[in-house]
């Protein structure tokens, strides 16, 4: 503490669990990713919680390609990487249960994706609230810890994301 000042915050520390199984059922890999909440998704949580602004109903988990995430990705513009939209459907929702002890999951509903195209790199997952397109707001992005995944047509991947607060 410096000049008598106190220094407080809130810091989010975020994790997108996926597992991919075959077509069998077999677990292939697995991978944690500790995402990086974007400056876009730190406003809005800002903008909701103080400044009156709409808060997002819905929110849906994606599946990113190759490339690194930065703190000033958008869903509109995130240069250093791409989507990987390889799977049946939209981006899947995030059905998340109510926070308890400052976490909450969609551990109970994972978003579950069917992978349609063989030999598809995976490289950590996004949360955001557009089921498509790139109008709306990016909340985190994050890359695998352990490397690119390869997943083929006729694999699941199974994600979950919990998101826990705590003051600083």
């Amino acid at each position: 503490m410096k000049n008598n000042q106190i220094s407080s915050g809130i810091v989010f520390d975020n994790v997108f669990h996926v597992e991919c199984y075959d077509g069998n059922g077999n677990l292939k890999w697995k991978d944690t990713a500790k995402n990086l909440v974007v400056n876009e998704g730190l406003n809005h949580v800002l903008d909701v919680q103080f400044h009156g602004a709409t808060q997002v109903s819905t929110w849906y988990v994606g599946l990113k390609n190759t490339g690194a995430v930065a703190a000033g990705d958008t869903l509109a513009s995130h240069g250093t990487w791409s989507e990987n939209s390889n799977y049946t459907g939209n981006r899947k929702e995030f059905v998340e249960g109510a926070a308890s002890g400052q976490s909450l999951s969609n551990s109970g509903n994972a978003a579950s994706f069917a992978i349609n195209a063989d030999s598809q790199t995976i490289a950590g997952a996004f949360l955001c609230s557009a089921e498509t397109g790139t109008s709306g707001t990016l909340f985190s992005a994050a890359d695998f810890t352990l490397g690119n995944k390869s997943c083929d047509d006729g694999d699941t991947l199974n994600v979950t994301y919990t998101i826990t607060a705590s003051g600083s």
